[in-house]
């Protein structure tokens, strides 16, 4: 008797604790995921976190390389560009020269005066090329100025806006004659004209010839006021 009391008993037992722990299976599951996907978040956020670094970090050195591949590019292409501007100078002064009815020496300018009063710039040649003191410094667009000292590989050139420049012009269409001088600007002026000159904005403005080595015709400026 006793004993089918104590088999109740233990099944009685087993059965309550097999209702206990299907009643706490839920709930040791559902903690146990919760437990689990809180690290799990936070380790895919901080993945994402440092993917964004990591693309950032590879966007900024690529970004740096594509600004020296530019840098680098700009460069060559401004040299390229200085190379082509020298090619066409270089044209135009052979042409020119083989245009112009009187000698031509080409010179190349080395270097610029640095005082804000004058206008002097010096040149490659001097007089081992055969330039004097005088000479008519001319450039394709017209007269530039005058050489007013040489040396052996070297010559000096005082520019025709420089105020001690002058020289005797004519306009070319009125034929109406004057002295042009400098005025240390960006224009020119025209003196000792007739007061009742024939002188129109846009008349061109050349060499008369009469003042020492500075052949006729050759391209002054353009009347502008």
């Amino acid at each position: 008797m006793k004993s089918k009391k104590k088999n109740l008993i233990y099944a009685a037992t087993f059965v309550c604790a097999v209702i206990l722990l299907s009643g706490l299976i839920p709930s040791l599951s559902k903690l146990t995921l919760q437990t689990l996907r809180y690290p799990l978040g936070l380790c895919t956020l901080i993945k994402r976190e440092l993917g964004g670094i990591i693309f950032y970090h590879r966007n900024l050195v690529q970004n740096e390389r594509l600004k020296r591949k530019i840098d680098l590019l700009t460069n060559k292409l401004d040299s390229l560009n200085e190379i082509y501007l020298e090619n066409e100078r270089l044209k135009n002064l052979l042409s020119f020269k083989q245009k112009s009815s009187y000698k031509v020496i080409v010179a190349r300018v080395i270097g610029r005066s640095a005082d804000s009063w004058s206008s002097i710039v010096l040149l490659d040649k001097g007089s081992n090329s055969g330039i004097k003191t005088g000479f008519a410094a001319i450039t394709p667009l017209g007269l530039a100025g005058r050489v007013i000292e040489t040396a052996g590989s070297t010559s000096k050139v005082v520019l025709i806006n420089d105020p001690s420049f002058s020289v005797s012009a004519i306009v070319q269409r009125s034929r109406q004659e004057g002295l042009v001088s400098g005025t240390l600007g960006q224009s020119l002026m025209m003196r000792y004209l007739a007061k009742d000159s024939d002188i129109q904005v846009s008349d061109l403005i050349i060499t008369s010839g009469l003042t020492g080595n500075y052949p006729k015709g050759i391209f002054i400026g353009k009347v502008v006021n």
